[in-house]
Formats: structure tokens, sequence, C-alpha cells
């Protein structure tokens, strides 16, 4: 099988300290910290699939995605064949393990009230941003497979908070 999934970075300052959302899932014989997001449907359009994930698992609804405004369509061309291209935050690709997946990151705002549990996510909740970069020094494991490349991305090159070195020295 391979999979393409949708993954979000939820931004919000509060207090002049950006937060993000950490959620763990909460999947039969899987418990780990994550970002929201999962695998696309079948021709769902991207920012779609991204919107619909991050509702089920967060009870939030997306208002904005960074870049979404350079978003080009094929739509009404060939009415056999659409194309969506927009602009990622960042991309992944699994290089090795038990399933074989390629996604996207977005940076993301959000409204509405946050769910207790979501569709298999609990502890659903914001984090500030070097509570993160901490939680990942102190144990990379606690994170995702998936996810921890992707925080590692975004702390460095949105917050110059280098991490590799120390992450695998751990």
């Amino acid at each position: 099988m391979f999979y393409v999934n949708a993954r979000a970075f939820v931004e919000r300052k509060k207090k002049n300290r950006p937060e993000i959302i950490i959620q763990t899932r909460n999947k039969k014989n899987e418990e780990s910290l994550e970002l929201p997001g999962g695998r696309l449907e079948l021709y769902e359009s991207i920012v779609d699939g991204l919107r619909r994930e991050v509702h089920e698992e967060t009870g939030l609804n997306v208002i904005s995605v960074e870049g979404s405004d350079k978003r080009i369509d094929t739509c009404g061309i060939n009415p056999d064949f659409e194309v969506e291209c927009l602009e990622p935050y960042c991309v992944y690709q699994t290089i090795k393990g038990p399933v074989d997946s390629i996604g996207m990151y977005f940076i993301c705002k959000v409204e509405g009230e946050l769910l207790e549990t979501g569709d298999e996510t609990a502890n659903i909740g914001w984090r500030t941003v070097d509570e993160v970069y901490e939680r990942m020094i102190g144990d990379p494991r606690q994170f995702s497979d998936v996810d921890r490349a992707g925080l590692m991305y975004y702390l460095k090159h949105r917050f110059g908070k280098e991490i590799e070195e120390i992450v695998r020295s751990n």
C-alpha cells in the first residue's frame, strides 16, 4: 500500500508565544504524540483533505492555509482529468519502515473549540513551540515516526531551533 497524507502545523500566538496543536494518536497498539492530519481519500483535493482531517481530529475549522493563495487547478479544461497544484510548507517521504507514504505539511490557522477526543486522537491541546522543542530533545521517540522529521524541519526552519545533532545523540 502507498498512502498520501496532508498534515497540519496549526499555529497561534498566545501572550506573544507561538503555539501549535499536538495530540496523542489513540489507535489500537499505537500511542504517540502527533500533529493533526492523515490520509487523503481517493481523488480528494489536498486542501479539502487537510481541512477534513483537522476537523475530524480536533473539532477545529481551518480558516487559512499558508501558501494556498498560490493554488492553481485545471478544473474546466478537461472534465475527465483535473489537477490541483499548490505550495506546501514542507513534504515528507518514508524511506524505510512498515508503511510507504508521502505527505505534505501545511501551516494553518483555525477557529472553533477543541474537542477533548477526536477521531482516534486524545489529549488534543496547544503546546508552546519551546515545549515541543524541549520534548523533542528529551525523547524524540515520543512523537510519531512521521511527525518527528516534520517537527525537526519546522523547529529548525521556522524558529532556528537546531535539534538534529542533539536528537541523534540520544
